[in-house]
């Protein structure tokens, strides 16, 4: 696995792999609440479909199927950016940085997907 010097991962499956799983991490350490519990239910589910949908672009049957695979992964890490982004608002806890960290990953991995996109539109 290739990394540069702040440890961001050029493996593409790997990193969303990684982002699910610090989200997952995170949502362990937040208050019980029900609107956590909601709130946490919804980041789970867009974090891990960031990754999954990259891993069936990987493996699509046409270069249509790629394209609306990528779609689907921005789409989710734009949602997961909101969920945390709700997460850290609505909440007093101590790993502030952590969530900052997360919003920032998947904003990053939503530029990403763009750039992606823009290069693999199909004709």
């Amino acid at each position: 696995m290739i990394q540069n010097s702040v440890n961001k991962t050029y493996d593409l499956e790997e990193r969303t792999f990684q982002f699910a799983k610090e989200v997952r991490l995170f949502i362990k350490s937040l208050e019980k609440t029900i609107a956590n519990f909601e709130d946490a239910k919804q980041v789970v589910h867009s974090s891990g479909s960031i990754g999954a949908n990259y891993i069936e672009a990987n493996e699509s049957l046409s270069k249509k199927d790629f394209y609306y695979r990528i779609k689907i992964s921005r789409k989710e890490a734009k949602e997961s950016i909101y969920w945390l982004r709700l997460i850290n608002e609505t909440n007093k806890h101590s790993n502030e940085k952590l969530v900052e960290k997360l919003i920032q990953e998947s904003t990053e991995l939503k530029k990403i997907f763009s750039a992606i996109i823009e290069k693999s539109k199909p004709v």
